[in-house]
């Protein structure tokens, strides 16, 4: 019999074949299926920080800001290093309305990786 991981009988086979299939459905344009699958991941690993970027980007595709906030806020607080996360939270402040924070992302993610893109956003001449 599979070993399952705690008390949803959940493998970790199937966690791993959820993740790969919310990383399709999302290049599918679906997020909200990735978040479907993804809660059920992160459930049984909540210290999956690849986990949860992807539910946050999951929730930014699918326009739900503040939970992508929150997951890519959680990201950072486990990764401070990831400008990846910090310009796809950028971005989400942007869509918010939110400036100055998505600023303040915007030049830390610039600054952890020369991205053209991170560089342009950051705006470090104004």
């Amino acid at each position: 019999m599979p070993e399952t991981s705690g008390s949803n009988g959940r493998t970790p086979e199937t966690n791993v074949i959820d993740f790969r299939a919310a990383e399709q459905l999302l290049a599918a344009r679906d997020p909200r299926g990735a978040v479907k699958l993804l809660d059920a991941v992160i459930a049984a690993h909540p210290e999956s920080t690849a986990a949860r970027l992807l539910r946050a980007r999951a929730f930014f595709a699918a326009a739900q800001l503040r939970p992508a906030e929150l997951e890519f806020t959680i990201v950072l607080e486990r990764e401070p290093d990831n400008a990846f996360a910090h310009f796809a939270l950028a971005r989400t402040f942007e869509r918010r309305g939110c400036p100055y924070q998505a600023r303040r992302h915007f030049r830390l993610a610039a600054a952890l990786d020369p991205n053209p893109e991170y560089l342009q956003q950051a705006r470090f001449d104004s």
